[in-house]
């Protein structure tokens, strides 16, 4: 069950798309990576960081505006402008900075096994 509410994600998320299917998928993601494994055991660090990381789903997939020109009209959306993963975007970058056990950064990185051949 999510720890954050819409709302509470809408506090440092400023939209008025309906957030309720990212904060599923953050939930889901605390509960495995993190609760789940004993890596953290606050309560309140761990609903913190669900809020962030479902403000970054949202954002991946609905890009925020970042620029507007008004002559000639011109729109800049920011998308993972910032780097890859959970770097792409302030929100996610939230997220590594509160997730002390540093597991969320190694999702979707490829683990390479290296055999010695004689």
């Amino acid at each position: 069950m999510p720890r954050v509410t819409e709302q509470e994600v809408k506090e440092i998320l400023d939209t008025s798309v309906t957030l309720h299917s990212f904060i599923v998928a953050a939930s889901l993601i605390v509960d495995k990576y993190l609760e789940d494994t004993g890596e953290i055991d606050d309560e309140q660090l761990l609903k913190e960081i669900e809020r962030w990381l479902s403000a970054h789903l949202a954002v991946i997939r609905d890009p925020q505006l970042s620029k507007e020109k008004i002559g000639d009209a011109s729109n800049e959306y920011a998308r993972g402008s910032l780097g890859d993963g959970l770097k792409g975007t302030h929100y996610g970058q939230q997220v590594l900075l509160l997730d002390t056990s540093g597991r969320l950064s190694q999702l979707g990185k490829k683990k390479v096994k290296l055999e010695h051949l004689a």
